[in-house]
């Protein structure tokens, strides 16, 4: 019989009759447990041993940390199904959400780091008949920028979170936690600066393009080549960001037909930018090329070819820019070609 065996015999034993150690013996068996709590706060100490509790607790007293990576408002019972079913199959969540304890709230104990998705499933879950279901989380002391680089090493070997979600959670963090430094972020996080650039590309592309597209989680890192060239030149710019505002207003119940997958929005983009194509609706000819009015001036023109305004000079100071608003285009695409070249020249 192997001394575990009959270590685990003799406890049993004791726990029905008397003691049949004797004292030498007892003596022996309690300097063993002393000097193995020794040996386990002595690793603790020295960082041998990860010692981090986890919690059974209420999802309600979980916030959900303001710079997560995951678009919480966009969750859903499809979108996390897997777990739903998962859960309800276990009847309990198997792998514990990274958090952090909060002290400036009466009505949380815990931020949540990883684990946004569980947090809303066991939520869902417990407001579906399933009130026995508890959030398990890992209560670990983070800095805001520990807490990033643990919520991207987590999400990156995930495929349910989007490339667009993971984008603009870098494109906030590079100016957050690294002072703008792409290099170092990319050092910090142990990645090529030219893959981080791509994920950067697809978080700054402009919100009317983006808005083109039925799921902008859909928009694929690899859909930047294709995309970045048609925003380089601002009369080609202009037009492709106006299809893109009609591509919008068709899909929410406008006139004409709206490209539906996020390859036909690119394919009729490009045509826009090439000027090989017009609206599907009218057949109309495509808008005429950027007119040019001296060495660095440029019209931007809506779709129909009406110009919006023109943009006389740009140099290190700023650009110098003639409001054409006479010429026949609306208000509201003034106002879209304004707020575009600000996103496009603007810094800071």
């Amino acid at each position: 019989m192997s001394a575990k065996v009959q270590g685990l015999m003799a406890d049993l034993a004791a726990a029905i009759g008397p003691s049949a150690e004797t004292g030498e013996r007892a003596s022996r068996r309690s300097v063993g447990i002393l000097t193995g709590r020794a040996n386990r706060l002595s690793d603790l100490a020295a960082g041998a041993v990860v010692d981090n509790p986890q919690e059974l607790v209420d999802p309600a007293r979980c916030r959900i940390w303001e710079r997560h990576n995951r678009d919480y408002a966009a969750l859903s019972a499809e979108r996390c199904s897997d777990l739903i079913e998962s859960m309800i199959a276990q009847g309990r969540q198997e792998t514990a959400a990274i958090v952090r304890r909060v002290h400036d709230s009466e009505a949380f104990d815990f931020e949540v780091i990883c684990g946004a998705r569980r947090h809303w499933t066991v939520a869902w879950l417990r407001a579906n008949n399933r009130p026995e279901i508890r959030y398990l989380v890992e209560v670990r002391d983070l800095t805001d920028e520990q807490a990033f680089r643990m919520s991207d090493i987590e999400n990156r070997a995930r495929q349910d979170l989007s490339d667009l979600e993971r984008a603009r959670d870098y494109v906030r963090a590079i100016e957050l936690y690294y002072g703008g430094r792409q290099k170092d972020m990319a050092r910090r996080i142990n990645v090529s600066e030219s893959w981080l650039s791509r994920y950067l590309d697809l978080a700054r592309l402009p919100e009317d393009l983006v808005c083109a597209f039925a799921d902008p989680f859909e928009l694929k890192v690899s859909h930047i080549g294709q995309l970045k060239p048609l925003l380089k030149a601002d009369g080609v710019r202009a037009s492709v960001l106006a299809e893109a505002r009609r591509v919008r207003l068709a899909r929410s119940g406008g006139e004409g037909r709206a490209p539906g997958t996020v390859p036909e929005v690119i394919r009729q983009l490009k045509r826009i930018a090439e000027g090989e194509g017009a609206r599907p609706s009218s057949r109309a000819k495509p808008p005429p090329a950027p007119k040019k009015t001296g060495m660095d001036s440029v019209v931007l023109r809506n779709t129909a070819g009406a110009s919006i305004l023109r943009v006389d000079s740009k140099d290190r100071r700023g650009l110098s820019i003639t409001l054409m608003h006479k010429a026949g285009a609306t208000r509201a695409e003034a106002e879209a070609a304004l707020r575009d070249l600000l996103d496009h020249h603007w810094v800071g």
